[in-house]
């Protein structure tokens, strides 16, 4: 899904558009859509991609921890203890801030 498909829909959820190449001259819009102004949906893009850097952190954590069957066999065997311990490691490693 593009950018600007992503931004038109977190303005409007029911929106029914169509955007060929991420560009937002060529935004087609159907099945009765309101049209939103571009300047609306740039700055929509803008915030999302914001809101996307902002959770990097995220995206580089589920990369590291162990599967859940992984951390659920640690629970059982070595307590919450020692898994949270595990996680923090990770969680230390790519922190919120």
């Amino acid at each position: 899904m593009s950018d600007i498909t992503k931004a038109i829909l977190k303005i409007n959820p029911n929106a029914v558009v169509s955007v060929s190449n991420n560009d937002i001259n060529t935004i087609q819009w159907h099945n009765g859509t309101t049209p939103i102004s571009k300047a609306d949906i740039e700055a929509k893009v803008v915030e999302v991609q914001a809101d996307y850097d902002s959770k990097q952190y995220q995206r580089d954590r589920a990369k590291e921890y162990p599967s859940i069957v992984d951390q659920l066999d640690d629970i059982y065997h070595n307590g919450i203890d020692a898994w949270k311990s595990t996680i923090k490691i990770t969680k230390d490693k790519y922190p919120k801030d």
